[in-house]
């Protein structure tokens, strides 16, 4: 991770949207820029909470180890998202790993600075509460279905998720270039039942795949497969 200098703007990130505007001053002051290389680490799961970071243009994976060697994401981040928020308990520790999946740049506030702005900016306090309620509410939705719904309404879901978060490029892929094995640990399944199923999918003409890039062809099914899915314990 390299330190980079004046690029932020100070204007786009969780922050500072929700900061007044005599605190934006402050935290240029404070802030340090660092520039990320794909696959490299952030912070480590068990490393020591130091402060948070918010991205500033790039994408970012939130993982944790699960089941022995295997890994889980736990979300993405992209452009304007907060990392690191979840080691601000008694426990000052990192509680998941984060690793750029692309070029990435960062804003980095310290522990005592971001404290700071806390006590000050009582919109971005309540924004941060918010935000940590939703957290919370897509947390306990997503374990829910790690226990309960089928592998292949879990990979539908993953690849609506996914179309949701990051949109589509002008061919209609998902516009977000993944490996298969983050693929398979975003939906918790491995990587032969990712392949058999999507393979399937293929061949039921719901997406298309080429290379990195899947197309989401028959949306409305895929939806069906989800919501059926939840309709036994919602």
């Amino acid at each position: 991770m390299k330190e980079t200098k004046n690029v932020c703007n100070l204007n786009n990130c969780f922050l500072c949207t929700y900061s007044v505007k005599d605190w934006i001053p402050a935290i240029g002051a404070h802030k340090t820029n660092f520039q990320v290389k794909k696959g490299e680490s952030i912070f480590k799961e068990g490393d020591p909470v130091k402060g948070v970071y918010f991205v500033y243009t790039g994408k970012v994976k939130v993982h944790k180890r699960w089941n022995n060697d295997k890994e889980l994401i736990i979300r993405f981040a992209k452009s304007g998202d907060i990392l690191g928020h979840m080691g601000l308990g008694n426990n000052p520790v990192y509680p998941v790993a984060t690793t750029a999946l692309e070029t990435t740049t960062l804003c980095y506030i310290d522990l005592s600075f971001f404290e700071s702005t806390l006590n000050v900016n009582h919109k971005f306090t309540y924004a941060l509460m918010k935000f940590f309620a939703d957290e919370l509410q897509k947390s306990e939705k997503r374990m829910r279905n790690l226990v309960h719904m089928p592998v292949k309404e879990r990979i539908a879901l993953a690849m609506l998720n996914l179309k949701h978060l990051f949109g589509t490029d002008n061919s209609g892929a998902i516009n977000i270039g993944l490996t298969r094995q983050d693929l398979s640990s975003y939906a918790a399944v491995s990587y032969e039942t990712w392949f058999k199923v999507t393979q399937d999918f293929i061949q039921e003409n719901m997406i298309a795949v080429n290379g990195k890039s899947i197309i989401i062809l028959d949306e409305p099914t895929l939806q069906k497969l989800v919501d059926n899915a939840n309709e036994g314990f919602e």
